[in-house]
């Protein structure tokens, strides 16, 4: 499974799902948002409007949502 974190500067709720991904040991890769542009724009043309935003296989969803990460453990 694949697992992205569009991520920004100084977001607490990014930090959280960073974390809660460690503590589950889910590999992931994270895009900085602040930093690339066209990350941005992608996201803001599917409707995201504010961060984080988790990408799997699957599923997306934008904010710090535990449940939802704890089912990418199983």
């Amino acid at each position: 499974m694949t697992v992205t974190v569009y991520t920004k500067d100084n977001c607490v709720q990014c930090e959280a799902t960073k974390r809660h991904l460690d503590k589950l040991d889910i590999p992931y890769s994270t895009i900085n948002i602040t930093n690339d542009i066209s990350a941005l724009d992608k996201l803001i043309s599917l409707g995201y409007r504010s961060a984080p935003v988790v990408v799997t296989d699957d599923d997306s969803w934008a904010g710090y949502v535990p449940d939802k990460l704890d089912k990418l453990a199983f």
